[in-house]
This record gives structure tokens, C-alpha cells and sequence, in this order.
């Protein structure tokens, strides 16, 4: 489903730090059935795929997003080296205010890439993802990529890699591919995952 080529036709950005934008990952209509196949999901925030149900064409995108393939694209679109890295995907279907502050990945990503998925936008509204040139404003940026079905937006994790979006509450579909440094880092980020979920889900009850 995903279209590699797409990500393959996209420039490689050195500044302020490494990145890619494409645009036609995936058609309107490929990205309105994976939206009918969603995952059943009412809080705020990204959620680990491993505690979520798939299937159909939500499924079919998360094949491709585990695929050899994806990690051959981005290691040379980013110049890094993913081929033998454990990775992460997280689903999100719901933004808060708060969330998309301005922020620098851990030092545990290699990188990562999102993937958005919806029928339209109004970046007045905010939340359209910005490549920051700094940690101070989210206002002074190198490019903004509005989430709409099929833009890409992938970065490598540097000391420069500050990114962020304007407050936005409402449904947001993106799904988040992260390469991480190991293993062990992919276990414990999917437990703390699976926590949050629980926590979500106990509180939801009360």
C-alpha cells in the first residue's frame, strides 16, 4: 500500500537538520479505508500498535511500515543505517492542546517518520508538524507539512532535531514509525506503552 517511490522522489534536507517531506504515500482513497479499519480508539495521545487490533487495510499499512523495504528507503534518504534496528510503531487518532510542544527526540531514536492520514485539514486551526530551526519558537521554522492523507514527514534524531506543531484539539489520524538504538529500548518504551494504555482504559472505568 505504501508507495516507496514516493519516499524515494522526496530531497533529502540537511538544515537545520536531516529530514524528508513527500507527499502521495498513499492515495486519498488507500487512506480513507485504512481510517474505516482503524483501531478502536478514544483517548488522546499515541498508542503502541502491539496493544491495538488490526486488520484489513489499517493492517496492510502496518505491513509495509514493518517492511525491509521502508528501513532500506530511509537509511539512504536519511544516511543512516536501520537495516538490523528494532522499531516501533504508535497510532494516534486524537490530539490535546497540549500536545506537540516543542521537543528533541531521546537520545534513544534513530529516527523517525510519520505518517498522516486525513481527508482534509486547516493548518490556521494548528497542527501541522513544523521542521524547527530552534528549541524557543515555534514560529521560526524550516517547513511545515500539513497532515493530510499521504504526506510524509521522516527526520534522523540529531542535537538540532527540534520539530513541533501548533495546539490542536480534535481527530488527528498519524501513525509514527520510530527506529530505535536497541532491543532493549524497544522493550522498555512498549511497556511503558502498555501502562499508560492501562491507566487510560482504568481511569475510562471509574
Amino acid at each position: 500500500m505504501l508507495n516507496f517511490d514516493a519516499l524515494r522522489a522526496s530531497r533529502t534536507r540537511t538544515e537545520p537538520f536531516t529530514y524528508i517531506v513527500a507527499d502521495g504515500a498513499l492515495t486519498a482513497d488507500e487512506a480513507a479505508a485504512v481510517r474505516e479499519d482503524y483501531p478502536q480508539i478514544e483517548k488522546t495521545g499515541y498508542l503502541p500498535l502491539s496493544k491495538l487490533e488490526s486488520h484489513g487495510q489499517f493492517e496492510a499499512l502496518m505491513k509495509d511500515l514493518q517492511s525491509e523495504e521502508l528501513a532500506a528507503v530511509l537509511s539512504e534518504k536519511l544516511h543512516l543505517d536501520l537495516m538490523d534496528k528494532p522499531r516501533m510503531i504508535t497510532v494516534r487518532k486524537h490530539s490535546k492542546l497540549g500536545d506537540g510542544r516543542i521537543h528533541n527526540d531521546s537520545l534513544s531514536k534513530i529516527c523517525t517518520m510519520l505518517v498522516y492520514l486525513n481527508e482534509t485539514w486547516d493548518k490556521e486551526e494548528g497542527g501541522a508538524i513544523r521542521a524547527l530551526n530552534g528549541e524557543h519558537d515555534m514560529d521560526d521554522y524550516a517547513e511545515e507539512v500539513e497532515p493530510l492523507a499521504g504526506n510524509v514527514f521522516a527526520f534522523a534524531r540529531s542535537e538540532t532535531s527540534w520539530h513541533g506543531h501548533p495546539p490542536f484539539a480534535g481527530e488527528r489520524y498519524v501513525i509514527q514509525v520510530t527506529f530505535l538504538t536497541s532491543q532493549e529500548e524497544l522493550d522498555r518504551k512498549e511497556n511503558r506503552g502498555g501502562i499508560q494504555l492501562f491507566l487510560k482504559k482504568l481511569f475510562e472505568r471509574r
